[in-house]
């Protein structure tokens, strides 16, 4: 089968990842698979050579959005899938777009989240409904809000949970141990970690003033975000401003997240809303004990396991680091456990491929 995945761009984040991991494993079951990408800055890339990679080149202008349009029609036309699977919001509308004007045997069109845009977004995806042979989003509570909000007729979009590669988020204690003394070796020092992009919807603002009403308490306690936005330089003013530097650290772009996912103590994940919440899968599966947000799909990731609270709740957050750094190691051990076997039998990337593939053939429908 012929594959050609569209996407925004290839830079950090977790719908990106979820498009490479996609890439690699289809190639590697033996499918032609190619990414299509607009925006050039990509820092995240398939590890599969076999998987050919067109940059569209758009820019933020009319003329710039046509050009990159007619690129894609053009890599269409030559390349000839058998699938055209866009992720994403701008992804999304253009590549139904494109199918105004060239041939898709069968255009798959993933949402990555709750909201993806105000009326103007959910008007376009609701116009060009039509034009997608099937729609999905990454969580069941994603789907429901995309037709709460008139974006897809009901029934017309399916909820596909993303999957992430257990082996390299592994929670095997050596290392777990390994991963310790490489990237935090500080006995009886604690490590919070949070990862993601440094803007509005991830809520790190609300994270930084719940970790400064605990480090009287917790006085060994530091907080790590990786991740870099266009908010880098805010929170960088209100770390000084909480008299919380040296405690907090802004990593930037990391490549070595499943260290660090196996070093810290806990994950926090603050947002105000998200599709999924990949990272809660990642950290589940690393053994790292869970505080996160019910926002979007992330209660469907966690089930019972970790310590979800309120979106927007401050007190409730700090109340559920205070939880997960006071747990003993019997414990962590025990919720490790269990979140590893929720995400083995929920959450693996071969059971999404096998889903996907399903979708593109029509065997699994609304």
């Amino acid at each position: 089968m012929r594959v050609l995945l569209v996407v925004t761009g290839l830079q950090l984040g977790g719908a990106e990842r979820q498009v490479v991991d996609l890439a690699d494993r289809l190639a590697a079951r033996g499918h032609d698979v190619a990414i299509a990408y607009f925006v050039d800055e990509a820092t995240q890339f398939p590890t599969n050579t076999a998987v050919r990679l067109y940059p569209l080149h758009f820019r933020k202008t009319l003329i710039g959005m046509l050009g990159g349009g007619w690129r894609l029609r053009r890599v269409i036309r030559q390349w000839r899938p058998d699938v055209v699977h866009s992720h994403m919001v701008h992804a999304n509308l253009v590549t139904r777009l494109v199918r105004l004007v060239t041939p898709m045997p069968r255009l798959v069109c993933t949402a990555h989240n709750t909201i993806e845009g105000g009326l103007g977004v959910t008007l376009a995806y609701r116009l060009t409904d039509f034009l997608a042979s099937i729609s999905t989003n990454v969580s069941r509570e994603a789907v429901a809000a995309f037709e709460r909000s008139g974006a897809t007729p009901k029934d017309r979009m399916l909820p596909i949970l993303n999957g992430i590669d257990t082996q390299l988020f592994s929670g095997d204690p050596m290392l777990r141990v390994a991963a310790r003394e490489r990237v935090f070796p500080r006995a009886g020092a604690q490590l919070i970690l949070s990862v993601g992009r440094l803007a509005e919807q991830k809520n790190h603002a609300m994270l930084l003033n719940a970790f400064s009403g605990l480090t009287l308490n917790f006085p060994d306690a530091e907080l790590w975000i990786a991740g870099d936005g266009p908010l880098r330089e805010s929170l960088g003013r209100q770390i000084a401003d909480l008299g919380l530097d040296g405690r907090v650290i802004l990593l930037g772009v990391r490549q070595d997240i499943p260290d660090l996912m196996r070093a810290a103590d806990v994950f926090v994940l603050p947002s105000r809303f998200e599709g999924f919440g990949l990272v809660v899968a990642e950290a589940m599966a690393s053994g790292t004990p869970v505080v996160a947000t019910d926002a979007g799909g992330v209660a469907e990731v966690m089930g019972e396991i970790g310590f979800l609270v309120p979106v927007g709740d401050e007190a409730a957050l700090k109340q559920g680091l205070v939880e997960a750094l006071s747990m003993t190691p019997e414990q962590v051990s025990t919720m490790a456990v269990a979140a590893r076997h929720r995400v083995q039998s929920m959450l693996n990337i071969d059971r999404t491929v096998d889903t996907w593939l399903k979708v593109y053939v029509g065997e699994y429908a609304c």
